[in-house]
């Protein structure tokens, strides 16, 4: 196995979807909350009274592993200073039956929450406002009728994540109100997680937990909803996943998990994340049928994993991405971070499986690994020693025994990380986990490499911009995969193997590009690649209004790392034979040998005759230093016996 990706991710939004939406079935505007029977964490009770001295009341339904609703509470705490002495009060609910009362107490404190957080036990207050969602917010006038539901604001929405808000929707309705007008906008779109509402499971019903749902999770969804893991919350025990169960019916339903984006009619993938439609209905009747949990003596045997890890072992060697814990402010954009480290590699090294551990989830966008010569200056990129990238949704996949990559002797490792902000200042120290092997079990050395176009420039407007690059002389070898790279506006990728006979070949298409995913496709089966053969990736970006994620429409869109600039790389990767015997990679070989190949190509041109020489003054000019190079006897002849033997 070993874990490629390079990528980026918006927000990771129920394990990386970008997940959330509808309106309630009925609205909640003029409903009123009259009475108020709750604790909060502390372990006082709250009544409606106890808010009599304010003239308007927000409230706000949130949820501990909503990761809107982590990004929403700090915002609501700003609104609360904000209204500080103004006749404002705030008052933050939480109705998930999976929540409990310490996640409470710890949500509370990692968002500096001062305002009231009550815990909603049977979900009466949901009920009487008819919340569905987290983060929901409701204002209250002085009758505590409701007079504005729906959204804080407009930044995070269904699969679009602004760089900042371009409607203050709660604020405006709060102006409204203190300004004694009826408020302009009184119901907006509340996108977030569903409310995991107590339920009656159906008796005798035949689909539960413990018989069929609990194989389904751990064969689609376990792997990254797991404590440790890149989720934002665990899908492994049955009093945590049943208040989830209409979210993830809601997201099956909607194709956003399993996250897959591949065309079917082009390539089979050993890690294809489709779910079957079997599996699919399971999860759709026992969330119906209210989640019943069934005989837990029919649960699966729990899964053995690496503790801390993904790898298949304990990692032979650990490296600290940073050499100090990286502070990520509460706001604003943090431009890429590069760290450099000497790993104390004296040999080379061939890496069989690595695993980049981001050391706070929240926060880390993405990882680099780069290894190069110690000390060196030279740029990084596919082809300049990249090593293994994490974002959101990768995994490690499984390649052929004796496949690796080659890290040489005195190589450094640079990191590039991307941080994200999430509304309180945070603490980072991600890991980089190798496990090496044995230079004599090496069979393959893989290598990665990509298509890419620089030369950007995407008018202002522009709903369907095609852009192309092509990867020639590709060396013989074996295509494994593929990782295509774009920011906020792509739109599309697709890859072809064009082979040196002109013959194009669909290997990957992707006809709606998710920022938030971008996942390594994995073929199900190696393709051999003939000497000569071509990648042309194209892309498609989308630069309109109509793209949600599109930071600004009205501007010419250029190269650049940040995700409101833009990108386009079609990484791929294969194997190449290592030599035996040899401390020469096969790749090394191969591109000596191609290099041959093309002088012997010019060679033959140029000997118009075909009698295996050629004279130097029938040279082309811009050819003579390469001539007079070749040309070690200095006769002024060179034979095609020299150039063929020339390293």
């Amino acid at each position: 196995m070993f874990r490629f990706f390079v990528g980026l991710l918006a927000l990771n939004i129920f394990a990386g979807s970008s997940a959330f939406a509808v309106e309630p079935a009925s609205s909640p505007l003029e409903r009123t909350l009259t009475k108020l029977d709750a604790d909060d964490y502390r372990g006082h009770r709250w009544q409606i009274e106890d808010f009599a001295d304010q003239k308007f009341l927000v409230v706000a339904f949130l949820g501990t592993e909503c990761p809107l609703a982590k990004l929403y509470a700090a915002r609501l705490v700003d609104l609360q200073k904000t209204y500080a002495g103004r006749d404002i009060g705030f008052l933050a609910v939480m109705s998930n039956r999976q929540d409990s009362m310490a996640e409470i107490a710890a949500f509370a404190r990692a968002h500096s929450i001062e305002f009231p957080v009550i815990k909603d036990a049977g979900n009466r207050i949901a009920d009487r406002l008819a919340a569905e969602r987290t983060p929901e917010v409701f204002l209250l006038d002085s009758d505590r009728k409701v007079c504005y539901w729906g959204r804080v604001d407009d930044q995070y929405g269904i699969g679009f994540a602004k760089d900042f808000p371009r409607t203050h929707d709660l604020k405006n309705a709060i102006e409204d109100r203190l300004a004694g007008r009826q408020v302009k906008l009184p119901m907006t779109r509340s996108v977030g997680c569903i409310i995991g509402r107590r339920k009656e499971p159906a008796p005798q019903a035949d689909v539960t937990y413990s018989n069929q749902v609990a194989r389904v999770l751990r064969t689609h969804c376990v792997e990254c909803h797991r404590e440790g893991e890149i989720a934002p919350f665990a899908l492994t025990d049955y009093d945590e996943v049943s208040g989830w169960a209409d979210m993830i019916a809601e997201t099956v339903r909607d194709g956003r998990m399993p996250p897959w984006h591949a065309n079917p009619e082009h390539g089979e993938f050993a890690n294809d994340r489709r779910m079957s439609e079997q599996d699919k209905q399971l999860l759709y009747e026992w969330a119906d049928t209210g989640a019943p949990q069934g005989d837990p003596a029919e649960l699966p045997e729990p899964q053995d994993y690496v503790e801390g890890w993904l790898l298949p072992k304990a990692p032979d060697q650990v490296v600290d991405v940073s050499p100090e814990p990286f502070m990520v402010p509460a706001e604003g954009a943090v431009k890429y971070q590069y760290f450099t480290v000497d790993p104390g590699f004296t040999e080379d090294k061939w890496l069989r499986y690595a695993e980049l551990k981001p050391g706070n989830r929240e926060v880390v966008h993405h990882i680099l690994a780069f290894a190069r010569p110690k000390g060196s200056r030279r740029g990084l990129g596919a082809a300049k020693g990249y090593l293994v990238g994490y974002v959101p949704g990768t995994r490690i996949e499984t390649l052929p025994d004796g496949w690796a990559k080659k890290i040489p002797a005195g190589s450094e490792l640079v990191f590039q990380v991307h941080y994200t902000p999430i509304g309180s200042a945070q603490l980072d120290q991600s890991k980089l986990g190798m496990i090496f092997m044995d230079e004599q079990d090496v069979t393959h050395e893989i290598i990665t490499t990509s298509a890419v176009q620089g030369q950007l420039k995407i008018p202002p407007h522009a709903e369907s911009h095609e852009v192309t690059a092509v990867e020639k002389n590709l060396l013989p070898g074996q295509l494994i995969g593929f990782s295509p790279h774009m920011h906020l506006r792509g739109k599309a990728f697709r890859y072809e193997l064009v082979d040196p006979d002109g013959k194009q070949e669909i290997l990957l298409d992707i006809p709606n590009y998710d920022f938030n995913w971008q996942t390594f496709y994995l073929l199900k089966d190696p393709l051999p690649i003939r000497m000569g053969s071509e990648m042309l990736c194209t892309a498609v970006f989308d630069n309109s209004a109509k793209n949600l994620n599109n930071p600004d429409p009205s501007i010419t869109v250029r190269w650049g790392d940040q995700t409101w600039d833009e990108m386009m790389i079609g990484y791929f990767h294969y194997a190449v034979p290592k030599v035996r015997g040899s401390s020469e990679s096969m790749k090394n070989r191969l591109t000596r040998l191609a290099r041959r190949d093309g002088r012997l190509k010019i060679f033959d041109r140029i000997d118009r005759d075909g009698d295996g020489r050629v004279m130097r003054d029938e040279t082309p000019l811009d050819l003579r230093k390469a001539f007079d190079a070749l040309d070690r006897n200095r006769d002024q002849i060179l034979l095609r016996s020299e150039v063929e033997s020339a390293d």
